[in-house]
């Protein structure tokens, strides 16, 4: 992972360099996989220094933390901890086993479509209204028929409640 340590208004010693390096290395603890961070440390007019830490996580995309204290290492450790506590949600909600689980249980749970062969019942034809009263007494969602003049129809009921005839 690549590490940008850029100061402004702050000259950066070898002490803070340290300690920037080592609170990155604690972070990468979770394993996933950032690319490169961008710690700033800012000193403002009244002598506060601001932390900000940047780091780009694939599938994720950027992670931004600030904090302002009056002592850099005190800032550098609040911002640390802010972005532990993001990470370490992003960590557990990445490898939740509970989301393992839910998503064997949906393999599990998808089977193939079995097609059954069922008998049509059409040699004899029926006129409309018999073939409405049957459809309605049977509980099926369609019917087919051959009707009086020996063509095939097709009743099923419509989303409205209403009954189509084909």
């Amino acid at each position: 992972m690549n590490v940008t340590i850029v100061g402004r208004d702050v000259a950066l010693t070898e002490s803070m360099k340290d300690h920037i390096t080592k609170v990155i290395n604690e972070i990468e603890k979770y394993n996933l996989g950032i690319l490169h961070s961008i710690v700033t440390i800012e000193k403002d007019k009244r002598d506060f220094f601001t932390v900000e830490i940047i780091m780009n996580i694939p599938e994720k995309g950027t992670a931004v933390v600030h904090y302002k204290d009056k002592d850099m290492y005190a800032a550098l450790d609040k911002a640390k901890d802010k972005l532990e506590k993001l990470l370490r949600r992003y960590h557990d909600k990445k490898n939740s086993y509970r989301k393992k689980d839910r998503i064997e249980e949906l393999i599990v749970e998808v089977e193939e479509d079995e097609i059954v062969d069922m008998p049509l019942d059409i040699e004899k034809p029926i006129s409309v209204e018999e073939a409405i009263n049957e459809f309605k007494n049977s509980g099926l969602y369609f019917m087919v028929f051959r009707d009086l003049n020996g063509e095939k129809r097709v009743i099923y009921r419509r989303k409205d409640g209403k009954l189509g005839l084909y």
